[in-house]
């Protein structure tokens, strides 16, 4: 399949220390909005965000995509992902509705709602913290999956609560309000296994496959990637669902174009071109290589890359600390050196 859209994926760290142009959380937002309008302009096809709560990075995603959507006309904006511990699907449905609509220049909204379980946070029991605690005998995980099932309904328009009569004119039930039509179909759920995978086709959810498996059967990250990815599509075709789903993969791609892409990641180039093996969250995990180099040999790797050509949209994990100038030159090399490459090879 032709990897047909290129995106940026951002954490939206922030830190005052030697080398960060993104010292403070206001840097942060302004500068995400910044570089979502540069990578438009560039012809970069979506703006996604990571969320993590408490710590000094990117938390509550829908201002600053609202804010996105208002500045550009055709980027898709989207989160990489939404911790479903830590949201009401409600209130949740209600505010990625809005954006979507402020998002839509009549030809149908923008918005890519990236949700999961969540990862391995800087707080222990954080969602707890938000009035969040699984019920005797459930874990987070069957929360999160439960708070998906609800948004999926909340977004598709189902109602949810009995109407008083009184007040709404009418008996029978209550959808959210706004309602942002397709919406529902935009849902991508990040699966860190094979497993997870076919659980998401089975939900008819997109997939989201990030730099990381928390899984290791010996093969390399990029090979074991693609086996997710074909399972999940085998799945999703068995389970006869009407429309084609979309799958995307994350990526650490920094193009050597300069003295200052040199300086900042040219000898990182030897220690993290290769998969990483470790522990977290209390198992295995298969880190994917980062790819680091000249703009041709980085083409030609991505295109041996088996998940890569797998997958239809391609996310690029970007230094955001670097600052706009700076993260926008590395996303026009790939736009214009490393993209064709890719799709050239996906076609024959």
């Amino acid at each position: 399949m032709d990897v047909t859209r290129i995106g940026f994926l951002s954490f939206g760290h922030y830190q005052d220390v030697p080398g960060s142009v993104v010292r403070t959380a206001r840097d942060s937002l302004q500068q995400s909005i910044e570089l979502a309008v540069a990578a438009e302009e560039l012809g970069v096809d979506g703006a996604y965000f990571r969320v993590h709560h408490f710590a000094p990075q990117l938390a509550s995603p829908f201002p600053i995509l609202a804010a996105i959507a208002a500045r550009t006309e055709r980027i898709e904006i989207g989160t990489g992902v939404i911790d479903l511990r830590y949201e009401n699907p409600l209130y949740m449905a209600e505010e990625a509705a809005a954006a979507d609509l402020i998002s839509d220049r009549g030809a149908g909204g923008r918005l890519q709602l990236g949700v999961s379980r969540g990862s391995p946070e800087h707080a222990v029991d954080g969602s707890h913290a938000f009035g969040y605690v699984p019920a005797e005998g459930r874990t987070e995980a069957d929360d999160a999956r439960m708070k998906a099932e609800i948004l999926r309904a909340a977004l598709g328009g189902a109602p949810l609560v009995a109407a008083n009569p009184q007040m709404a004119g009418h008996a029978g039930g209550l959808a959210i309000e706004p309602r942002s039509d397709g919406l529902a179909d935009r849902i991508w759920w990040g699966a860190g296994t094979r497993a997870t995978a076919v659980w998401t086709a089975e939900q008819g959810m997109n997939l989201m496959s990030s730099t990381l498996l928390t899984e290791d059967t010996g093969v390399p990250f990029d090979e074991l990637q693609a086996e997710q990815i074909e399972m999940y599509r085998s799945t999703w075709r068995a389970r006869g669902h009407e429309r084609e789903p979309r799958v995307s993969v994350s990526r650490s791609i920094i193009p050597i174009i300069d003295d200052e892409t040199r300086r900042y990641f040219g000898v990182r180039a030897q220690v993290e071109g290769r998969d990483q093996v470790g522990h977290l969250d209390g198992g295995l995990a298969r880190f994917g290589r980062s790819y680091i180099g000249e703009p041709d040999a980085i083409a030609a790797e991505l295109a041996r890359d088996a998940a890569v050509l797998a997958a239809d949209t391609l996310l690029v994990t970007v230094p955001n600390q670097l600052g706009v100038e700076f993260n926008a030159r590395i996303l026009g090399s790939i736009v214009r050196e490393v993209k064709p490459v890719i799709e050239a090879v996906a076609r024959s």
